[in-house]
C-alpha cells in the first residue's frame, strides 16, 4: 500500500496531510471535509481535488492542520493535499496541470505580516508629530 508524507504552511497555519490508497475520503482535523469550515474555504481545499480527476477518488487524504485563522488554514491544506496528491501521482502530467492552473496549489507564499516599528503600534507609517 503506497502512502506519502507533506506538509504545507500558510502565514502562522502549517498542514500536514498523509495520501494513501483508498476510496477518496478527504478528513480534515478528523472531520469529513463537507463539514470543515466555510463553504469558501471547502471550495478552495477541493480545487485540487477536482483539477486531480479520478486520482481523487482513489486515495484517501488525511489532514492535520493547526494556528493561523480559517482562510489560512484552508489554503495550507489546500497546498499539502496538491502536493500529496503530485508525490502519489508521480510528478506527471498533474503536476504541471496544479502548475497552469495556480502556481500557489504546489508553491508555499512566502509572505508575513510587517513587524511594528519601535516605539508605535503600527507596521508601516508613522504617527504624524505635533507640537501642540
Amino acid at each position: 500500500m503506497k502512502t506519502v508524507h507533506v506538509s504545507g504552511k500558510r502565514k502562522r497555519a502549517v498542514a500536514r496531510a498523509t495520501v494513501a490508497e483508498g476510496t477518496g475520503i478527504v478528513r480534515i482535523n478528523a472531520q469529513l471535509l463537507e463539514h470543515y469550515a466555510t463553504p469558501f474555504a471547502r471550495m478552495k481545499i477541493q480545487e485540487p481535488l477536482v483539477l486531480a480527476g479520478e486520482l481523487a477518488h482513489k486515495v484517501n487524504v488525511n489532514v492535520r492542520v493547526r494556528g493561523g485563522g480559517q482562510i489560512s488554514a484552508a489554503e495550507a491544506v489546500r497546498l499539502t493535499i496538491a502536493r500529496g496528491l503530485v508525490e502519489f501521482a508521480g510528478r506527471g502530467p498533474l503536476r504541471q496541470r496544479f502548475l497552469d492552473y495556480d502556481r500557489n496549489l504546489l508553491v508555499q507564499d512566502v509572505r508575513r505580516g510587517e513587524p511594528s516599528k519601535p516605539g508605535d503600534s503600527k507596521p508601516r507609517a508613522r504617527r504624524q508629530k505635533s507640537y501642540r
